[in-house]
């Protein structure tokens, strides 16, 4: 019921700021502040393992280290590359001996606010989202107890190990709390559409005002696009032509609602990522608002928050004016 009147009034909400005449009014909308930055942009962190700078110098130091690898050839920043939002510009993810994944690389962006991992949430913390791809076969291939010898004959990551852990031991513990702290430092930078919520009626065009408002009401994107970093974090099926990925019916087989769904991304960034999906299979930010205006079909595991909507080419294209402010 909860979801219901939230659905409803971003609806009422949209109905009444749809003009750009009314547009600068949404920054007096308290759901305008319900997307701004928190206070403090430090990243959340597990007790278990509190963020430190030594450990975050030691993850930098293995993040874009092609050690990590079987081949020594791919490390971690090879498919998230920080000018491209942290992930790449291919379809999909491309691993060992050029093996090609189903999936496409996520960004890496805010992921430390995250509470699932993985584009089926298979993974449930930082710490293990870090190692996964790197013992995965079809990834870096990299058995792990093999990469802490090779690690230990190297006396940069010892006096790593000793700064950020008190002694010289690398373990496999050590090296994901280290990945997972450097990550956890990967924060959306500040943007126009920042400035606006915070005050700044100039930071962003009317017209983009004007798809804010599309955003939060008639096409219903706030729906799962929610918060400063534009995700709930959760799974669904906003379905996608290809049903040979089971997504995260892969963890949950008996739930219908989990058949090909996969985890909405954050928007923070978006207009520099393209492909869109967790397939890349749509090219470009308009053709992400024609899917979901023409192109969801009905069947039994549809998310329950896709509205049916009904976008002008002009809507359309003051939405893509939005999502440029991110």
């Amino acid at each position: 019921m909860r979801q219901v009147l939230r659905v409803g009034l971003f609806y009422i909400i949209g109905a009444c700021l749809i003009s750009p005449t009314h547009a600068s009014d949404v920054s007096n909308t308290k759901y305008l502040q319900d997307f701004a930055r928190p206070a403090s942009m430090e990243s959340p962190s597990y007790k278990f393992n509190p963020t430190t700078p030594e450990k975050i110098a030691a993850g930098k130091q293995l993040f874009f280290d092609p050690k990590l690898s079987a081949t020594n050839k791919i490390s971690c920043a090879t498919c998230h590359i920080e000018v491209h939002g942290w992930t790449d510009l291919e379809r999909f993810s491309i691993g060992h001996e050029g093996a090609v994944m189903q999936r496409r690389t996520q960004t890496l962006l805010g992921v430390g606010w995250s509470q699932k991992f993985g584009w089926d949430g298979g993974i449930d913390s930082l710490e293990g989202f870090s190692l996964a791809p790197i013992a995965r076969s079809k990834e870096m291939n990299q058995d792990l107890d093999a990469l802490v010898q090779e690690l230990s004959t190297v006396p940069a990551y010892k006096d790593a190990m000793q700064s950020a852990f008190g002694d010289p031991d690398i373990r496999i513990s050590r090296l994901s709390q280290s990945l997972a702290a450097f990550m956890r430092t990967l924060v959306p930078p500040r943007t126009a559409f920042d400035d606006w919520v915070d005050g700044n009626q100039k930071a962003i065009s009317d017209d983009a005002k004007a798809g804010f408002a599309l955003f939060v009401g008639k096409a219903g994107c706030a729906n799962c696009h929610m918060g400063w970093r534009f995700t709930d974090d959760a799974m669904h099926d906003i379905c996608l032509p290809s049903t040979t990925d089971l997504g995260r019916a892969e963890h949950d087989p008996d739930n219908i609602k989990a058949r090909f769904a996969f985890k909405t991304p954050t928007l923070r960034g978006v207009a520099k990522r393209p492909p869109y999906m967790h397939d890349g299979s749509v090219k470009s930010l308009m053709a992400v608002i024609e899917h979901y205006d023409t192109g969801v079909q009905i069947r039994a595991s549809n998310s329950d928050v896709l509205p049916a909507i009904s976008l002008s080419d002009r809507e359309k294209l003051i939405l893509v004016y939005f999502l440029m402010t991110l």
